[in-house]
């Protein structure tokens, strides 16, 4: 045992608590399949990079720029990702963010989470988009930072009751709609 107190961010109210994404979700790495082998590419299944969420301001996102096959999958680490997957880019840069909105693969540039309960997973977007700040802090490397899996597993969020994160995501989605219409109305 150890004390945490130094890594709490913020206080919370009293029937919420804070937990690392290891504790309610597992992180996954990805993978790219030899890029010589025309077996493994132009397939079925949806594989993103990073450069794939760059600009991209959606929640969910189906497909990148490209596909992989089954053989694919299996001849690399990539991994299939569930639909409500939390697809989190981990270098160049980190913190590009969507929701899989169907199975999914990435590349080796995501520390995807797959909550244990799917339900999470909005609430887990924006905060994990809020706790950018801190994963990049922790990241390390010379050339450019990357969160390591391990690293991003100890990732502490605060976590409400599953009513309170639907609470909170529809609130903050109708905040982003009126901030995004007085942009829109300023320029």
């Amino acid at each position: 045992m150890r004390c945490i107190d130094s890594e709490i961010p913020f206080d919370l109210p009293e029937s919420w608590m804070f937990a690392r994404l290891k504790h309610i979700g597992e992180v996954i790495g990805g993978g790219t399949p030899k890029t010589n082998i025309d077996e493994y590419w132009d397939g079925n299944i949806p594989w993103l990079t990073p450069a794939d969420l760059s600009g991209y301001e959606d929640m969910h996102i189906s497909t990148g720029a490209r596909t992989i096959t089954e053989l694919g999958l299996k001849s690399s680490s990539a991994q299939l990702l569930p639909e409500n997957s939390i697809l989190y880019s981990s270098r160049a840069p980190i913190g590009y963010i969507a929701i899989a909105a169907n199975p999914i693969s990435t590349n080796q540039g995501f520390k995807s989470v797959v909550p244990h309960n799917s339900a999470m997973s909005p609430y887990l977007y924006y905060c994990l988009k809020a706790r950018t700040s801190d994963i990049v802090r922790r990241a390390t490397g010379t050339t450019f930072k990357e969160i390591s899996g391990l690293e991003m597993a100890e990732t502490i969020v605060p976590l409400p009751p599953i009513n309170e994160q639907q609470r909170i995501f529809d609130k903050t989605t109708k905040l982003l709609e009126v901030l995004s219409t007085i942009e829109k109305s300023l320029n």
